[in-house]
C-alpha cells in the first residue's frame, strides 16, 4: 500500500513575510518648533525627498534669518495711505515700531491695529513712531485708517516684496502672511523682533515694554 507523504516547507508567517514587499524608507526630517511667540524669521516650507517612499515626498523646514536684533535693515520706500512715497529713513533719530500684518479688514489685523491706536499716545510719549506694512494698495489702506480712525502710516507693500526683504515667516506652512513687529531705535537699529499671529494685541504690550526700556 502506497504511503501519502505531504511536506510543508512555509509556515503562515514566512509566506505572509514573503507576500508583503518590503519599502524602503529613509528618514531625515528637520523639525523646527514655532511658539505663538517664535523669534524664528525667514521660516521657509520646501518640498524635499527627506522623508520619501517611492512615490511620495513630505515638506522639510529650513530657517534663513534676514533681520536680526542688533542690525538694520533693510531700506525701504513705499507708498502710504495718501499715496505719497515714505522712507526708512525719514524715522531715523527717533525710535519706530514698524508692524507687518496679513491684510485690511480682517478681524486681527483689526484688532490689533486698534490696539495701536489705543495706546497711540503711549508712543508719542516714549517719543516713538508707528509704522503698519501690509500688501494692500492705497486705496484700501485709506479706507481702514478712515473707518477705525488710525492716527498712523500705514504702507503698501504690494507684491510683499519688503516682506521678503526682511525675511518675515509665514504662517500655517506659509499660507498666511506673517504677523511680526520690530522695534528701531533711534539709530535705525532693530532692538526688538516679536512674532504672534494669533495674538495681535500682545504687539502693544511687548513693543511698549521694550520703548519704555530704551
Amino acid at each position: 500500500m502506497a504511503s501519502l507523504s505531504i511536506s510543508v516547507k512555509h509556515t503562515l508567517p514566512s509566506l505572509l513575510h514573503n507576500q508583503i514587499p518590503k519599502i524602503p524608507i529613509s528618514q531625515n526630517l528637520t523639525i523646527v518648533s514655532r511658539s505663538s511667540q517664535s523669534q524664528f524669521y525667514g521660516l521657509k516650507i520646501q518640498n524635499s525627498p527627506s522623508f520619501s517612499t517611492p512615490s511620495s515626498s513630505s515638506p522639510k523646514i529650513s530657517i534663513v534669518a534676514k533681520v536680526n536684533k542688533g542690525i538694520v535693515p533693510p531700506p525701504f520706500t513705499l507708498k502710504d495711505q495718501d499715496g505719497k512715497s515714505v522712507s526708512l529713513s525719514k524715522f531715523k533719530g527717533k525710535p519706530v515700531v514698524v508692524y507687518f500684518y496679513p491684510a485690511d479688514e480682517t478681524p486681527g489685523c483689526t484688532k490689533q491695529a486698534c490696539a495701536f491706536r489705543d495706546s497711540y499716545e503711549k508712543f508719542k510719549k516714549a517719543g516713538a513712531e508707528v509704522v503698519g506694512i501690509s500688501g494692500d494698495d492705497p486705496a484700501s489702506h485709506k479706507a481702514f485708517a478712515k473707518k477705525y480712525r488710525l492716527p498712523f502710516t500705514l504702507l503698501c507693500d504690494e507684491g510683499n516684496k519688503v516682506r521678503k526683504e526682511w525675511g518675515i515667516p509665514g504662517d500655517l506652512f506659509g499660507t498666511l502672511p506673517g504677523r511680526q513687529t520690530y522695534v528701531l531705535d533711534k539709530n535705525g537699529v532693530v532692538q526688538l523682533i516679536y512674532n504672534n499671529q494669533f495674538q495681535p494685541e500682545k504687539h502693544i504690550d511687548e513693543t511698549l515694554k521694550l520703548l519704555q526700556s530704551l
